[in-house]
């Protein structure tokens, strides 16, 4: 029996650096449906930054943003804009995380630390990844608190939930030729594995390809997908975000539901803006699920939710058009039912409504 060298709990975290952490998090509460559970900032002595932490379901997003213009999260803001700063894993032990990872080639980026409270302890330690992001490893030795040391409880948070229930996948876009890179990073530093590869042949329009590798850590709490550009006849979407973003970082966030159709209802309802793709796509579609009565084509025609089938099962996915000013992080809604794929046979009508969006943008 191979013995786990970088045993994983989860994804315990994503944190996002943004303008202004108030408002973003009252976006995501109104649109998405998260409630706010706890808050760090210039009440509980924090002077240069203030957090706050949303969640839903298993789902826990921190929303951080400078107090000091002269802060890294506002030069990060000024850079890329809105994203994704923290992938954080919960491990059993940070300091044996760290001790491999540095060993097996990763850079770090903070040591091991311990800090308590009265709700117990927590050890933290980070590692560097693509661009600017960074993984941090949590270990929370039961940790009862709201979130970590140095959070207060929020009062009273509001249950808007849609039905999200948990991040299923967290899709990193790099630059040509560093894919297979990536991919050795997590093979040697965390153990991963790759789970399914994708060729441009295969992730391609008339105009544009991809490819994309998905690393994961081999029993499916954590999976990584990662995609670079492939030459192409015009801008594809990877190198629209690589432009916008100013260097490689998070893509998008897939938002696993277990009610597809319930959860973009509410989505839609609350503003949530989402990719269409041509009605002649949905009756290739009826005939791929025309064995399966359970699968109500016409309704998925009516909120452009994408559906896509394999040996082990189907998955029903829909993908919002981007949620800040550039056109970088977008969400994918995603419900499996057996499949442990990633749409494959979307990916072209898929690719094709992103392309119409990149030329009203005048970006393709």
């Amino acid at each position: 029996m191979t013995r786990d060298v970088f045993p994983i709990l989860g994804i315990d975290h994503v944190e996002f650096y943004v303008g202004n952490a108030l408002q973003a998090a009252a976006f995501y509460q109104h649109r998405f449906g998260f409630r706010e559970t706890a808050y760090a900032g210039l009440e509980t002595g924090w002077t240069d930054r203030a957090s706050r932490v949303i969640e839903q379901g298993e789902l826990r997003f921190v929303l951080t943003g400078a107090l000091d213009p002269a802060s890294p999260i506002a030069e990060h803001v000024r850079v890329h804009g809105d994203g994704v700063k923290v992938v954080a894993l919960q491990v059993p032990n940070a300091e044996d995380a760290f001790a491999h990872a540095t060993r097996a080639g990763a850079i770090g980026i903070e040591e091991p630390t311990t800090t308590e409270d009265e709700h117990g302890k927590v050890t933290i330690a980070s590692i560097a990844a693509y661009g600017e992001t960074v993984h941090r490893l949590v270990q929370r030795d039961d940790y009862s608190g709201a979130f970590l040391p140095g959070y207060r409880p929020a009062s009273a948070p509001l249950d808007r939930s849609v039905g999200l229930v948990q991040l299923d996948h967290v899709v990193a876009n790099v630059e040509l030729g560093k894919m297979n890179e990536w991919a050795s990073y997590y093979e040697k530093v965390m153990g991963f594995a790759n789970l399914v590869h994708f060729r441009d042949d295969e992730i391609s329009t008339e105009y544009t390809a991809l490819m994309s590798k998905v690393m994961w850590d081999g029993v499916g709490r954590v999976k990584l997908p990662i995609n670079e550009p492939a030459a192409g006849k015009r801008k594809s979407q990877i190198d629209e975000y690589l432009e916008f973003y100013r260097g490689p970082g998070v893509q998008h966030l897939a938002l696993r539901t277990d009610d597809i159709l319930r959860t973009v209802t509410e989505l839609r309802a609350r503003g949530v803006e989402f990719l269409r793709v041509p009605d002649t796509y949905y009756e290739e579609t009826a005939a791929r699920f025309a064995d399966l009565p359970e699968v109500d084509v016409a309704k998925l025609a009516e909120l452009a939710i994408l559906a896509d089938r394999d040996d082990e099962g189907y998955l029903l996915q829909i993908f919002t058009k981007p949620v800040m000013d550039r056109p970088t992080v977008f969400f994918e809604v995603i419900q499996r039912a057996g499949s442990r794929g990633f749409g494959l046979g979307n990916f072209k009508a898929l690719f094709e409504a992103i392309e119409r969006e990149q030329a009203l943008r005048g970006t393709l």
